[in-house]
């Protein structure tokens, strides 16, 4: 897809999602105040992490927690970000920002992104201070051993992961 072909009021938020937290929502809503339209791309497979969720549960957790949001919609996809970038007609990938760990990580995966397809721009987007401290890694540990998400995850996950590791 040439680069006149994609639109630079589309945007994607990809990630693995795996649970949604309420920082996700808090970058995707912001998201949706910039662009026309955002697509929120789920990695149905993940390489360089096993996931808790299927990719199911992923959809549904995130479509409950972005319906207020009349311009994003939910999709995933098994193949590069920017090949489903091009194909959705999305000229830009939004990408979160917590700390420097997050951007190193990002940077790599700019610039990978950046060979694969020249047209398509990262934007990235820093996360809120609220949400700073929220990783969906740090949200099932804590709720492994019993401790209360509510205030980290949408209540469809907290409950879920309540589920999940009742002792």
């Amino acid at each position: 897809m040439s680069s006149r072909e994609l639109d630079s009021r589309v945007a994607i938020c990809p990630g693995t999602y795996d649970p949604v937290t309420l920082g996700h929502v808090d970058v995707i809503e912001r998201t949706a105040r910039i662009f026309d339209r955002v697509i929120v791309a789920i990695v149905r497979e993940p390489r360089h992490k096993t996931v808790t969720f299927d990719i199911e549960d992923r959809v549904a957790f995130l479509q409950e927690a972005i319906a207020h949001l009349d311009n994003v919609e939910v999709d995933h996809f098994s193949e590069l970000v920017t090949t489903f970038a091009s194909r959705n007609g999305a000229a830009v990938i939004v990408k979160g920002l917590r700390a420097i760990s997050d951007f190193e990580w990002e940077f790599q995966m700019n610039h990978l992104n950046q060979n694969l397809a020249e047209e398509i721009e990262t934007l990235y987007l820093m996360a809120s201070a609220q949400h700073s401290f929220v990783s969906s890694s740090s949200v099932k540990e804590i709720a492994a051993f019993g401790g209360r998400v509510d205030d980290l995850v949408p209540s469809v996950v907290a409950e879920r992961l309540r589920v999940l590791y009742s002792h």
